[in-house]
Formats: structure tokens, sequence, C-alpha cells
């Protein structure tokens, strides 16, 4: 089984591509894992000459975390308001750690990386913290931690406590479903075109619903990034969908203005999800964007 050691947690990893070509990092989002990133996606990204390397964060499907209790959702709901009722185990710094120990286990000076949603926050923290590390940052769905941009309304946040709520694996599987369709917003059913589909790969390989909850916590503690993301010098691309119920159309839009000569795009009719009838664009912006990139060796 492809794993490494950190510091502090043991992290799965897989390969996809040949070995020799330019690495692409995928960091996936809150609780997702390897099985839920779409073949159409990564085989888009390896036809382009490239090697997908993606990895189950930390707390995540079969990589560690930390022992202990979650926090309770009374609490991660209080953190909406007011962060500092939160003492996450971890940050997104210490998730992003992770990957540069990836990057050191394979022997790699640094890679091209693409981050969602929660994988988006980890990556932009990589590129703040280690900018030599990333040779190009593809930011999506994601946001900046800006705390005045508009988020998620009452139904979207109870589809997403309503998912991490620990049950039995059949339970568990229908309010992923769920929650994914929520997610999706209007247009695209994720239960036939988006990440739903994979539900009970993900819960029958791995159901971890404390380190949902912990890596949430990540989430709601994390700084405003907005000023360190205006000193980067590292190659951007940003996409967000414009049906996006649970990190508004907003916080794409505020990323791309936060980072100097980013990229933006915008995808008519997608939610929270990676929606197949919008994958070819995103494919198609990700791979020119990472082959505009000159990387010296």
């Amino acid at each position: 089984m492809p794993t490494f050691k950190t510091h502090s947690a043991e992290i799965y990893f897989e390969h996809r591509g040949a070995r020799a070509n330019p690495r692409v990092l995928c960091v996936h989002g809150l609780g997702c894992q390897i099985v839920q990133w779409p073949d159409s996606l990564i085989e888009g990204i390896v036809d382009a000459g490239l090697c997908a390397v993606m990895m189950d964060n930390r707390d995540a499907g079969l990589s560690h975390g930390p022992e202990g209790s979650p926090p309770a959702v009374e609490d991660l709901l209080a953190a909406r308001e007011d962060p500092s009722v939160l003492t996450p185990p971890y940050t997104l710094s210490d998730m992003a750690a992770d990957i540069v120990a990836l990057l050191d286990h394979l022997g790699q000076g640094g890679a091209h990386v693409i981050g969602l949603s929660m994988g988006g926050m980890i990556a932009q923290r990589l590129a703040i913290e280690h900018p030599t590390r990333v040779y190009s940052l593809t930011s999506i769905m994601s946001s900046t931690g800006n705390p005045d941009l508009p988020g998620p309304d009452d139904q979207t946040v109870a589809a997403l406590l309503g998912s991490v709520v620990a049950g039995d694996s059949e339970t568990a599987i229908a309010q992923n479903i769920q929650a994914a369709k929520v997610f999706a917003g209007p247009h695209y059913d994720s239960e036939t075109l988006g990440i739903a589909r994979f539900a009970r790969a993900a819960i029958e390989r791995a159901y971890r619903p404390e380190g949902t909850l912990r890596q949430l916590s990540a989430i709601l503690a994390a700084e405003d990034r907005r000023e360190a993301l205006a000193r980067l010098a590292v190659p951007t691309l940003v996409i967000h969908g414009n049906a996006d119920p649970l990190v508004p159309v907003e916080a794409g839009r505020d990323t791309a203005s936060a980072i100097p000569g980013s990229r933006y795009l915008e995808v008519d009719k997608l939610g929270h999800d990676l929606s197949e009838p919008a994958i070819g664009e995103m494919v198609a912006a990700i791979t020119a964007h990472i082959g505009d990139v000159e990387v010296s060796r």
C-alpha cells in the first residue's frame, strides 16, 4: 500500500500516468477520498502528458488522523460567527505540510497543485508558506477565508452536518448522497453526474465522520488569507461554478481578485460538485494553465 509518514500522520497516495511526466498533485475537499475524483478529470490530466498524484488528506480515507473526540457540532456552528471558540487539533498549514512531506517522499522539488474546496484552501496555504514547491496553483470552488463573503444557507449547512453524523454505513451512504445533491445545485444531479456516484465506494473504503468534523474545524478556525495571497507570485488559475450553494461564487471571484495575475474561469450552472458536463471545460483550462508554466529544473 503506497503510504508515507509525516511527523504526525501516515498518508496514503496513488499515481496515475507515467511517473516521468510532470507531477500534478490533486488535493480533495472536506472528508473526500481518492476514489471521489472522477476518472474523466484524472484521465484528462494524464492524457495531457502529466502524472496525477492523488492523496487522502489526513483524517480521511486510508490516511491517519489524531486520536480523541472531534469538536462538537454546536461549537462548529458557533464558529461560523466566532472562530475563536474552536481549537482544532491541526490546521490548514499542517495539512499543507503533509503535501511538502509527500513531495519530499517522491523526491520532487515541486509540482503543479490542484486543490478542490478545502483542498483549494490547503493549496493556497501551501503556495503561501512553501511557494518554491508550487509550480502552478489551481484553486477550484474554494475561498480566501474572507469573513465578509456570503456563506451557505441553512438548508445547505444542515445537509453538510447531516452527512457527518455517525451512523451505520447504509445511513451514511444515503446521507452523503443527499448532501452531494444539495451541494450540486439545481442544474446537475450529483447522483447521476457528480461525486454522489462515489458515495458507496467511499463509505465502504473508509468511513471517517470524526475526521471530517476535525477537518471542518480546521477550515472554520483558519484566518483570512487575502493579505498573504496578495504577495503570491505563483501562476494561478481560479475555477468556480456560478450555481454553488456551499461556497457561493463570490468566493471564487474574491480569490481571483486577491491573487495577482490570476486567471479566472466561472463555469455556468456548476454547483459545488464535479459534474460531468463541466469537466471537459475544466480539464481544458487546467491543462492549458499548466502548459503555460515553464519550470526550471
